[in-house]
């Protein structure tokens, strides 16, 4: 009986005296229900034949919930609150019932978590089962703690800085504290000279958190209060929290402005993050990290890579490997981010000479190819090489830039134009020459011993300097996947997974990945070939819109004169016109001479170049040919070219058959084109994965014998 009257009242309906016999109450199997008097309570709902009636559904209103109230001294209460209810309303019901006056001094807020106040915005947060407690407002206890932090008293003082440092975390408190103007009173807290401690610690907690809230700009601060954060960074014997606040203060200052930036930048050095890298206590190893971090992000590319160059000099990687890898305490995730990000940007300075090729007209990086050069042979040669005619030189130098690895070795430049690794191989050699002399020449003289061998095996060269990167970065990749739990184990297993045991990998893995592709795969292929070299066909419009350099080769074999070309935007001419070294990307305008489209003839390529065909036969004359193509237009006129690479070779003379209503003919075309092909087939065949595909389409079923299957949709349907 006490369980069924409970759940009338919890239901809303009120019950006098159970021995009067005013409800009659039963039970169905399609649930509770009643009378009073003779009016349903909870009616009886029927159901269809052989299924369970329906029983209770009252669905509680989406804007109650049911919460409790607490408060010091006081019975907790529990109500429904209406959400639909201006919350004043709500403080003041609650505060009726513990007869409390003036409500507008009195606000809800959070037992559990931060505490954070409940207001208008937020309300909605609520959630059924919640526990709130009755406090002091937001505004009655800014108002509190804003005459506290500026008490005489010492212990007033720093209670009130402490509860300060705690509820600046809420919104709702911090706008109320800052609109008293009371950022101003910590200003002058932290600028006093004796304030230490305790005292200067809430302080400065108290300004980071009312700071989060974006409710001032950090370029409103004092150069006063800045140069007294910095000083308590450059101070070695001071409270570590105190360090630890003011390292967060300078990060967050460093990405508001540049002037910013430059302040913390001059006044926080390098060697000073970098000592704090040094200290025990992994907070502010932390906080020192985060501040080097944002100045290096918040840096230009050039500062950054000069602030990079001193921090290598310094030996910051030998510090962080000591200091913070190898420390007695595991890595927190928040500085596995720090120095994810600080590797990130180490690498992303070479990104730019990785993705550059060796610009032929380039004098300086013709320059350091030359130092290769001589830093290995320029002893053995040097006396002899001044007697020497030009001829004779250029094969000597053709010669030793093949004992070097070269594969062009009468124009080594072609080497270094496929990117990566684009200069960034040249830099590495240069930099291996300079400062390891010795081990490059005796790398250099172990991998061609016997100066004078013709058919030595070319190793030391980019050709197999990718192979051997490719193999490193597939052992290291398939050791990171076996997931090695420390340094020593990933170094066991990464030279278990030698050369050999990658092709056996590698062939294994073909074996269960390669298969002849059915024939629909194949009809799907050649569907897909003309919209992809239409793809290819805009690619190479575009780059002869973009235009080229060229150069001019006499009759004496100098680099005299660099010209330009490039396509009109409505592909209509050819726009042409010498120009001065140093000028990259002249503007159509500039270039004087054009050839109309419509008047091309023909292209011309190799042997059948009329600029060619005097030419010795010399090797350097040889490699020429590969680079060579022309254009015929009008009667017996010819625009003559020389690519600097096979690469630029490829994309005009595709780009020129293209004008010309011809077929692509390049490798490089082919090779794009399968490339493109094969990414295609992947994509449409992804959800095709593990099915085999018939050679055969299915049969094709028989006609049904009539068709009368019409199906006569009425209005009365609608």
């Amino acid at each position: 009986m006490f369980l069924l009257q409970l759940f009338l009242c919890f239901t809303g309906h009120k019950c006098e005296d159970w021995s009067q016999g005013f409800f009659s109450i039963g039970i169905s199997e399609g649930g509770l229900f009643g009378y009073s008097g003779s009016q349903p309570i909870f009616p009886r709902q029927e159901g269809p034949p052989g299924q369970p009636r329906e029983g209770l559904t009252m669905p509680p209103s989406k804007d109650v919930v049911k919460i409790a109230v607490q408060m010091m001294g006081a019975i907790p209460q529990l109500i429904e609150l209406n959400q639909a209810k201006p919350l004043s309303a709500v403080v003041k019901e609650v505060c009726e019932v513990w007869n409390l006056n003036n409500s507008e001094r009195y606000a809800l807020q959070y037992v559990d978590g931060q505490q954070a106040y409940i207001t208008e915005l937020n309300r909605g947060e609520i959630k059924n089962g919640s526990i709130l407690q009755l406090t002091t407002a937001p505004d009655q206890e800014a108002a509190k703690l804003h005459g506290g932090i500026q008490s005489n008293s010492v212990d007033v003082k720093t209670n009130s800085l402490k509860k300060l440092a705690s509820l600046s975390r809420d919104v709702a408190f911090a706008q109320e504290f800052i609109s008293r103007n009371g950022l101003n009173q910590l200003f002058m807290i932290v600028e006093e000279d004796n304030n230490t401690g305790e005292i200067l610690a809430y302080t400065l907690k108290a300004f980071v958190e009312l700071m989060e809230h974006d409710f001032v700009s950090w370029e409103t601060l004092s150069p006063t209060f800045i140069k007294k954060i910095v000083s308590y960074i450059n101070i070695s014997p001071l409270d570590a929290s105190i360090q630890q606040i003011s390292l967060a203060i300078l990060e967050n200052m460093v990405p508001t402005s540049r002037a910013l930036f430059e302040l913390v930048k001059q006044q926080v050095t390098l060697d000073r993050l970098i000592a704090l890298l040094q200290v025990m206590n992994t907070q502010l190893q932390l906080k020192a990290m985060a501040l080097l971090i944002a100045l290096l992000l918040n840096a230009s590319e050039a500062e950054r890579r000069e602030m990079m160059d001193y921090l290598g000099e310094k030996n910051l990687r030998q510090f962080i490997h000591k200091n913070i890898v190898h420390a007695s305490d595991p890595i927190a995730d928040e500085m596995a981010h720090y120095l994810y990000v600080l590797q990130s940007l180490t690498l992303n300075l070479l990104e730019r000479r990785m993705r550059a090729p060796m610009d032929p007209y380039s004098q300086e990086q013709r320059d350091l190819l030359q130092s290769l050069r001589h830093a290995a042979f320029v002893s053995e040669n040097e006396s002899s090489a001044g007697s020497y005619n030009t001829e004779r030189r250029h094969s000597l130098c053709a010669k030793e830039f093949r004992k070097l690895g070269f594969v062009n070795n009468s124009n080594p430049a072609l080497d270094l134009h496929r990117t990566p690794p684009g200069l960034l191989a040249l830099d590495s050699m240069v930099y291996f020459s300079r400062h390891f002399p010795n081990a490059y020449s005796r790398v250099r003289e172990r991998c061609f011993p016997d100066e004078d061998a013709k058919d030595t095996p070319v190793q030391v060269n980019l050709w197999v300097f990718l192979q051997v990167m490719q193999v490193v970065r597939e052992q290291i990749t398939r050791t990171l996947a076996m997931k090695p739990t420390s340094l020593e184990l990933f170094k066991s297993r990464v030279n278990t997974i030698n050369y050999s045991e990658i092709l056996r990998l590698r062939q294994t893995e073909r074996m269960h990945q390669e298969e002849i592709l059915p024939v629909p795969v194949l009809e799907l292929k050649e569907r897909l070939k003309p919209e992809l070299i239409k793809l290819i066909q805009q690619q190479r419009l575009l780059h002869l819109c973009e235009g080229t350099l060229f150069r001019k080769i006499s009759s004496r074999r100098r680099q005299d004169k660099l010209w330009y070309c490039r396509l009109s935007p409505n592909h209509k001419f050819l726009h042409y016109g010498d120009v001065e070294e140093g000028v990259e990307n002249p503007p159509i305008e500039s270039l004087q001479e054009k050839v109309s489209v419509a008047d091309m003839k023909a292209l011309l390529v190799g042997r059948e170049c009329p600029h060619t065909k005097e030419k010795s036969s010399g090797k350097q004359n040889k490699d020429l040919l590969d680079l060579a193509f022309s254009i015929s237009y009008d009667v017996g006129e010819h625009l003559n070219f020389i690519a600097a690479t096979r690469y630029e070779f490829c994309l005009w003379t595709d780009g020129l058959n293209v004008l010309l209503g011809r077929e692509m003919v390049s490798e490089r075309m082919q090779s794009e084109l399968d490339i493109l092909l094969s990414m295609e087939l992947k994509l449409r065949l992804l959800d095709l994965e593990n099915i085999t595909i018939p050679d055969t389409p299915p049969d094709i079923p028989k006609p049904p014998s009539n068709l009368n299957f019409c199906y006569d949709f009425t209005h009365i349907e609608q």
